[in-house]
């Protein structure tokens, strides 16, 4: 790949440009540069965006499961040589408008990104951020809570146990509640015997006690290093710019390191291997038909572009969509219940991963279900691949890398995590970006009728690095994982001598008081109240009303046309609306007319991204009672197919069939264990749901649908599926459903796209869906609710999520500013320190949720349960009975401007603008309640609080373990808690 031109600016003395080259396809520049004294690699993209976006990124390669990479990363951003706070990084979340900040731990990689619309504020943050990595204090008490520790569980050390506490020991404990996380920490495991990859990057809990602070500090030592570097800049800031702050305050500090940090490549199997493992699972939970069975394959390296590129063309070939040949098997076989988590290409570590699996299975199954798969992809082999297939495979490539993405974390930081891999790996990063030259090659030799045949032999039938892994449930493990924990602390214990034991009192009062110190602020650089922007740009599009309303947005999206069409949901049943989540969820996943659910699955991979229906529903903005709720079907596709795509989506919307019955029990079936899948990773989000169930409909109908709820309902519904006089049921109520549904329809459109292809692809949805248009009927409206709810739910996890309700105030109301001014005042001030920092768990915080009316506080993989539940009331007592700075109320109202500020993609401004729309919401309304926001005073706070935040109104839900329910009656007692179970 040549270099085209050189950028705008030379670069800084200290640097090197290397290349500098034009992405068209991603509207970027792309130059790359090496500091000529450290050897750091800087990658700048170069893009007119007003969101600028840094990471610094280091390789770390850890040699054991301690977690150390992970602590260090922790550890890292609680104070620096510029900045001797104990906590910066939290405190720059608060002194910031920043629109993303966090810090990530890879396999392989730590990474430091930030990003924000301000300039100031990008100069406050990256001072920070360079320090942070580079001349980090890390003080053995921050160590000590961030990492890990033990302290006396009670004022007595005679009488009292030991107990490990740490937010990454408590962090690991919630992730490795997940079973995914398990089936891919044991295939790595399997997979690379000899590398870092065989270790668990974030940290085993059992292993995490192990690790010693000078350890920390050595990994520390040599791994963050500027030769060891790899700086991404993203944005309209030049270059030369970032360089010289780069320079200054940290570069020119280092000389070249000598040691090349790298992962090992590991020794190829001579022959594939087999393994045994086990996962917990709750006790009440029966054993039977809970195995995972998974196949995983080691492959090339991934900074061989090409070689990526096969390994997706191979995955996608075998498991793209339910028509693919593997994936087919995967969801139909009665070897298992449906296709694991663990299916597909890994390419983000040095040599790739190929996975798949089933879930649901029996360890005895284990031979038939590796001979099934062999023999499909041998079959494969054999026949050959249809060529329009292969074509339709390299489209979605295709899409994927035009895609400006943003909507979940910024634009720029994708691009960034893209490239990442590559450099990280010594590779080419800038090919990693620009895929369409390897997308051209690969479409030359698919013309070849043998070159899917030889890699699917050369990647996997001859490939013998290979494992077949059986893991188990276990339903006594969790139960033994506590016994061994006290065992081993009780060991500790008695080894104590007093000396030891009075330093296990003063290390718990050392960090006491530092967690209870009020370090200067001005310390720190911040950005202002009046550094707010006055107003933000929105999308202004064309709206016609005839012949059905519609919207035209024209938006930088690369070349693709997104189509959405929203529907007023009818009145329906009670009965109707629990079908509905599950009818949005699996409609385009059927047959539609006469096409099997095969056909249309082809379809889509030859026509579209992505294609989904869903449910929007808000409520009034002075009434949390009135609801109003849209059907949304929504898809994505590059521009020369728009017509095929809204033909797609008006057959989606009219002739959908639900009467391939097996197919919908596969897909309940897979519904079901996605949902499971998710409770540990999303608890916090499902307590504050079953907390405010009874405050207003759209609060009941999200716990009904898509909270704990929900998934009772759900578990109940796919057992019962194994009636076919059941599953004949629903699938007639779903026809029923989506027929009156379709009675009713009256669309309303929106087509987003750049010039290009916005008038025909606009023209041809209005033709379209304007002859779809039913018969008016009266909008669908929910009964009210506003009742408190007390409840514990029973989960198969290791860590505990906490959430307390109040009933408040909706959107609209005068008062919903100074309760999500609240909210974050309680969380920088208050409940960070006691929840987090303190009482150990991953998170804590709280929310006003205007959409119902809610002030919720919540807990995040947290050790504790009663503690945390008083320290939301301790909170407000800390509010309303102590002093505060006006600073500190500056800290909050900046943190919620940044949320409310931060920027979607060019395509998901006009989707948000589009939504806003559709419920009446006015930009006038919008500058409101931020100008609301921004005037918000202490005495606003200190009157909301004592308005609603009484403790007679609260509503509570807990999420916990089995054993910890058991052992809990007391605080069933206590609180008036109702025992909730999923199964």
């Amino acid at each position: 790949m040549e270099a085209s031109r050189l950028p705008d600016a030379a670069p800084y003395s200290t640097f090197t440009l290397k290349r500098s080259i034009p992405i068209e396809s991603l509207d970027l520049m792309v130059e790359e540069y090496e500091h000529n004294a450290t050897g750091a690699t800087h990658l700048h993209l170069s893009a007119e965006s007003t969101e600028n976006v840094f990471l610094v990124a280091l390789r770390t390669v850890p040699e054991d499961s301690t977690g150390v990479a992970h602590i260090l990363e922790h550890t890292a951003l609680c104070g620096s040589e510029r900045f001797p706070v104990r906590d910066p990084f939290f405190m720059m979340l608060r002194r910031s408008l920043n629109t993303f900040m966090n810090a990530f731990t890879s396999s392989d990689w730590t990474a430091y990104p930030f990003a924000t619309q301000n300039r100031k504020d990008f100069e406050n943050l990256l001072s920070v951020y360079l320090d942070a990595v580079f001349f980090a204090t890390l003080d053995p008490l921050d160590f000590a809570q961030e990492g890990h520790r033990i302290e006396f569980d009670g004022d007595d050390p005679e009488s009292a146990d030991l107990v490990y506490k740490g937010v990454v020991f408590n962090e690991m404990k919630g992730a490795m509640s997940s079973t995914s996380s398990v089936l891919w920490d044991r295939l790595c495991f399997e997979l690379f015997p000899t590398n870092t990859y065989h270790f668990n990057s974030g940290g085993d809990p059992e292993a995490i006690p192990e690790l010693t602070y000078q350890q920390l500090r050595d990994f520390y030592s040599e791994h963050y290093h500027p030769s060891n570097a790899i700086f991404l800049t993203f944005g309209d800031i030049p270059a030369r710019e970032h360089q010289q702050t780069f320079e200054e305050l940290a570069l020119s500090r280092f000389e070249r390191s000598d040691k090349k940090i790298e992962v090992t490549l590991e020794q190829p199997f001579q022959a594939p291997r087999q393994a045994k493992h086990v996962y917990a699972l709750d006790s009440d939970e029966e054993p039977s038909a809970h195995t995972h069975l998974i196949l995983g394959w080691k492959l090339g390296e991934s900074t061989n572009l090409m070689g990526m590129l096969e390994a997706q063309l191979v995955s996608s070939i075998l498991m793209e969509n339910s028509a693919s040949p593997l994936m087919k098997f995967l969801e139909t076989t009665d070897l298992g219940s449906s296709p694991s988590a663990l299916c597909g290409v890994e390419d983000s570590m040095r040599e790739m991963v190929f996975a798949c699996g089933i879930e649901g299975s029996e360890a005895d199954h284990a031979a038939s279900f590796e001979q099934h798969v062999m023999t499909i992809i041998r079959d494969t082999a054999d026949s050959g691949v249809d060529h329009d297939r292969v074509e339709a495979i390299l489209h979605q490539i295709e899409l994927h890398q035009r895609e400006v993405g943003g909507d979940g974390m910024p634009y720029g930081l994708n691009l960034m995590l893209r490239a990442l891999g590559a450099a990280t790996h010594y590779g080419d990063p800038v090919a990693a970006l620009d895929l369409e030259p390897a997308i051209d090659e690969l479409r030359r030799r698919i013309q070849d009728p043998d070159y899917v045949p030889h890699l699917l032999h050369s990647m996997l039938l001859d490939n013998p690095h290979r494992v077949l892994m059986i893991v188990e449930p276990d339903l006594k493990l969790t139960e033994q994982r506590v016994a061994a924990e006290k065992a081993r602390l009780a060991s500790i214990k008695t080894e104590l001598d007093d000396r030891e034991k009075v330093q296990v009192l003063d290390l718990a009062e050392k960090l006491k008081a530092r967690q209870a110190q009020q370090d200067d602020p001005n310390l720190l650089p911040r950005v202002e109240l009046s550094d707010i922007p006055a107003e933000l740009p929105e999308p202004a599009p064309q709206k016609q009303e005839r012949p059905i309303q519609r919207y035209a947005y024209e938006a930088g999206t690369n070349g693709l046309v997104y189509q959405q069409v929203a529907m007023p949901l009818p009145a329906i049943t009670e009965q109707q609306l629990q079908r509905l989540p599950l009818l949005t969820g699996v409609i385009a996943d059927v047959g539609l007319g006469t096409q099997d659910y095969l056909t249309v699955q082809d379809r889509h991979t030859a026509t579209v991204g992505s294609l989904g229906a869903a449910t929007l529903t808000r409520s009034s903005l002075l009434d949390e009672q009135e609801v109003q709720s849209w059907l949304l079907l929504s898809s994505k596709a590059l521009g020369d197919r728009f017509q095929a795509q809204v033909d797609l989506m008006a057959e989606t919307l009219s002739t959908a069939r639900f009467d391939e019955l097996p197919r919908l029990k596969e897909l309940v079936s897979h519904t079901r264990s996605r949902k499971d899948q998710s409770i540990t990773g999303n608890g916090h989000a499902l307590a504050m749901t079953a907390a405010t169930a009874g405050m207003s409909p759209i609060a009941r109908n999200s716990h009904q649908s898509g909270g704990l709820e929900g998934i009772r309902r759900l578990r109940s519904l796919d057992d019962s599926l194994k009636n076919p006089d059941d599953l004949q049921a629903l699938g007639d109520e779903l026809q029923q459903l989506h027929g009156n549904l379709l009675d009713k329809l009256q669309p309303v459109i929106a087509t987003i796209s750049d010039s290009h292809h916005l008038a025909d692809a606009h023209a041809t949805a209005t033709n379209t869906f304007s002859a779809l248009t039913g018969n008016e009927s009266t909008r669908w409206q929910p009964s009210s609710i506003r009742e408190s709810r007390r409840e514990i739910w029973v989960a198969n996890t290791q860590v505990n999520f906490c959430a307390k309700a109040y009933p408040t105030v909706p959107t609209g109301h005068a008062d919903a500013a100074a309760l999500t001014v609240l909210a974050a005042f309680l969380r920088n001030g208050f409940l960070h320190r006691t929840i987090r920092e303190q009482g150990g768990a991953y998170g804590g915080g709280a929310s006003q949720d205007g959409n119902i009316a809610a002030f919720r506080f919540f807990s995040y993989r947290d050790p504790r349960l009663s503690e945390t539940l008083d320290d939301f009331d301790d909170s407000i007592r800390w509010l309303l009975e102590s002093s505060h700075q006006g600073l500190a109320l500056e800290e909050a109202i900046l943190g919620i401007i940044g949320s409310l500020d931060k920027p979607a993609s060019p395509a998901g401004e006009a989707k948000k603008h589009f939504h806003d729309t559709l419920f009446g919401r006015t930009s006038e309304q919008r500058k409101r309640f931020r100008q609301r926001i921004v005037t918000t005073t202490l005495d606003d706070l200190r009157r909301v609080a004592e308005t609603y935040l009484k403790a007679e109104a609260a509503s509570i839900a807990v999420v916990t373990s089995t054993a910890t329910a058991e052992k809990s009656q007391y605080l069933v007692e206590q609180f008036n808690l109702v025992r909730q179970e999923l199964v």
